[in-house]
């Protein structure tokens, strides 16, 4: 009898016992489940400031983009109805600023769009730009791309060969001295192509019209102005992105 009694007890003391460790598991089972909920959702919330954030940067950048290209477009398309390089209808050039009203609007969109691509491309070669990357340099490549701009109009050469040669060259010179990047040469080469595309489209449809074109309905040089416009303006996007992403 004591040892069938001692075999009870024993028994019953094992059942507890394990009774007590499935509830301890199952205690700890649930800590855990509800531990991973608040990080789920600590990682969710997260996640969304961290893209909400990248959001407003984005529009952010773009926005000064955008105003970049405004400005840049009032100015130099005036200087080029000055010299009579281009040709409007009278009473369009009676509207904002002396200028046809699509022209800063185009300009702009176009200089957001490029600004943006530029960090994009970067990122997704793996080739972060580290080349002259602080403000004093890209207002500087802006001055030059102004420079070169104001040389179409106001120099004066044999023939326009000579001057697209030229306004090439200075282009060039402008992307090796301030980008001597392969995405940013790949990005330039491709907004002159469709740019000058473009304004071959314009022309051709009696938007507007070139004097003394020598490349089909504009001038040569053009692709010029375009190419070192999109490395210009790629320099600010990348310099505005390296901004946000120090903040």
């Amino acid at each position: 009898m004591p040892r069938l009694e001692e075999h009870c007890w024993s028994c019953s003391c094992s059942h507890s016992v394990k009774t007590q460790e499935l509830s301890s598991a199952g205690w700890i089972v649930c800590k855990t489940g509800e531990m991973m909920s608040i990080i789920t959702a600590v990682l969710r919330h997260a996640y969304g400031s961290l893209h909400s954030l990248q959001s407003a940067n984005l529009m952010r950048r773009g926005l000064v983009l955008f105003i970049v290209g405004v400005v840049l477009a009032l100015v130099l398309n005036l200087l080029q109805i000055q010299r009579n390089v281009t040709l409007f209808p009278e009473e369009v050039l009676d509207t904002f600023f002396s200028s046809a009203w699509w022209i800063p609007l185009c300009c702009g969109t176009a200089a957001a769009v490029v600004g943006l691509l530029y960090p994009c491309l970067d990122h997704h070669l793996g080739e972060p730009h580290k080349f002259k990357r602080e403000w004093a340099s890209v207002m500087r490549c802006t001055a030059v791309f102004v420079g070169i701009n104001h040389a179409s109009a106001k120099l004066d050469f044999a023939n326009n060969v000579q001057l697209s040669l030229t306004l090439a060259a200075l282009s060039l010179g402008l992307w090796w001295t301030f980008d001597r990047s392969r995405s940013g040469f790949g990005l330039g080469l491709t907004t002159a192509f469709l740019a000058t595309l473009i304004a071959q489209l314009l022309v051709y449809n009696g938007i507007y019209q070139y004097t003394s074109p020598d490349f089909l309905y504009v001038r040569s040089w053009l692709p010029c102005i375009f190419f070192s416009g999109g490395v210009t303006v790629g320099n600010i996007g990348r310099q505005l992105a390296m901004k946000c992403v120090e903040k």
